[in-house]
């Protein structure tokens, strides 16, 4: 026989649901959007971001262009220890673990629960006398289930907003170690650049001491006074000083090496680096035209942005029903000892819908909040876009202007060091006074200084431009394995 009341119920739920839905056509979402807009490669001019094909080792591991065994092994000691990069994977873990929460919130949940206790039942209440007044045991085992139906999609774009920071902190990861990379490979290089100073120092110590004793023996033979003897040996201390201020300079850059790699005292066992042993790394000056597919931290940021639209989404999606079917099976009884016998069974099943009325606001607040968010993340991706090409402009720059710059000096130097030599020829053979060869020493030391200066700045500015583009980098294998996962 038909159970007209069951129909009835069934078809008072019907009814229930399609006003809820009916109500949901009037949320009032008037008013709210994003006004920030994403710069593209067309605005920027630059072409359109080049597919993520493979990148050789070389490209991703660009500082083993200087050809520095000694170097390429600092840097790796760095990418494994170093605090920063520890802290930049903890921060992919929260989001990864953020991602597969969200993922299991659209899935059914089953929950099992026991309940033993033991009350007093009130004997002026609703329990008869024979239970009023008494102290019994109640006990209770049953499963609960639960399935969110994500009609509205909200459930979808919590998923997709966790994934899109997750993606955005992989990136953040890949990112530090470029940087890390980059800054290492900048402070060997500066060490080297110091080292090269010092024998320039030394060689202008070793220089200032050979002309005090020239001048001493012309003093001697009365060619010379006093005048020229004191003028030479003041300028020892100064050179030596030089010396120590560079010993100083060295060990201040060693020390950030140390920090760098994440362990005090690593560069005590290494031997100083040689300038003139760094190859150069063959690099275009040229603006790339794929530059915003290159850099891990435009990527990020425009996951950030991704991750940002999916909060909207999901915060459009709350105006809407929330759709549950719930269900639980299991046994109560008066009674421990009656809890597992037959006739202590129960269970329920049945959908559950919640609609926002009247909430004062709130849901219309949390979306104008969410937009707020969404267009921070475009400004900062927009941001990050035009540094990188500010970053990149900069290097190629000035990578084009040391080129020509030492073309310039190597001149300079070699048209010095040959009035240096003429001066000292001179004042050897009586023809010319003593300022004239310290005049011609200084402008050889200046020279010297001037081409180890540019030779540094040469392979700085190309480990700069290496990091600016983005070092070889590519969506690393946790974020493809991310976003496959994301896959619905």
């Amino acid at each position: 026989m038909i159970d007209r009341c069951h129909i009835r119920r069934q078809a008072g739920g019907l009814v229930v649901l399609a006003g809820a839905m009916l109500l949901s056509a009037c949320a009032d979402l008037s008013g709210i959007g994003s006004a920030a807009r994403l710069r593209d490669a067309q605005s920027l001019h630059l072409a359109p971001a080049a597919s993520s094909a493979a990148v050789s080792r070389l490209e991703r591991e660009w500082w083993r262009g200087f050809g520095d065994e000694q170097l390429n092994a600092l840097i790796e000691r760095a990418l494994a220890d170093s605090p920063n990069l520890k802290l930049a994977e903890a921060r992919l873990a929260k989001a990864e673990a953020a991602t597969a929460a969200a993922q299991a919130v659209g899935r059914p949940q089953v929950t099992g629960a026991l309940d033993v206790s033991r009350q007093k039942f009130s004997r002026n209440y609703i329990y008869p006398p024979s239970l009023g007044g008494s102290v019994q045991n109640l006990g209770s085992l049953q499963l609960n289930a639960g399935w969110e139906f994500d009609f509205f999609g909200k459930n979808r774009a919590a998923l997709d907003a966790a994934l899109g920071a997750a993606n955005a902190s992989a990136a953040d990861a890949d990112a530090a170690r470029m940087v890390l990379a980059a800054n290492v490979a900048r402070a060997y290089v500066q060490w080297a650049r110091l080292e090269a100073q010092t024998t320039v120092a030394r060689r202008t110590l070793a220089q200032r001491e050979e002309n005090l004793r020239l001048v001493g023996d012309r003093v001697s033979a009365g060619l010379d006074t006093q005048l020229e003897q004191r003028q030479s040996e003041s300028a020892l201390p100064d050179a030596r000083q030089q010396i120590e201020a560079l010993r100083e300079q060295i060990a201040l850059t060693r020390h950030t090496l140390d920090a760098l790699v994440g362990e005090p005292g690593s560069t005590a066992a290494l031997k100083p680096p040689s300038l003139t042993a760094l190859r150069p790394i063959a690099m275009s000056a040229e603006l790339p035209a794929d530059l915003l597919g290159r850099r891990a931290d435009i990527a990020a940021a425009r996951w950030r942005v991704e991750a940002a639209t999916s909060d909207v989404t999901n915060a459009r999606a709350q105006f809407y029903p929330n759709v549950n079917l719930a269900a639980f099976v299991g046994l109560q009884s008066l009674g421990l000892d009656r809890l597992l016998r037959s006739g202590s069974q129960q269970w329920s099943v049945g959908p559950a819908i919640r609609l926002p009325i009247f909430e004062s606001g709130r849901l219309r607040a949390n979306l104008r909040g969410k937009n707020a968010d969404l267009d921070a993340a475009i400004d900062s991706y927009n941001a990050a876009v035009l540094e990188a090409i500010h970053e990149v402009s900069d290097a190629v720059a000035s990578l084009r202007s040391i080129g020509r710059q030492q073309s310039e000096q190597r001149q300079a130097q070699r048209a010095a060091e040959g009035a240096y030599k003429i001066a000292r020829q001179r004042y050897g053979a009586g023809l010319g006074n003593y300022l004239n060869v310290l005049a011609a020493e200084t402008a050889v030391l200046a020279q010297r200084r001037q081409g180890v200066d540019l030779a540094a700045r040469a392979l700085d500015a190309q480990a700069s431009l290496a990091r600016s583009l983005g070092g070889g980098w590519q969506p690393s294998a946790d974020t493809l394995a991310l976003s496959q996962r994301a896959q619905p």
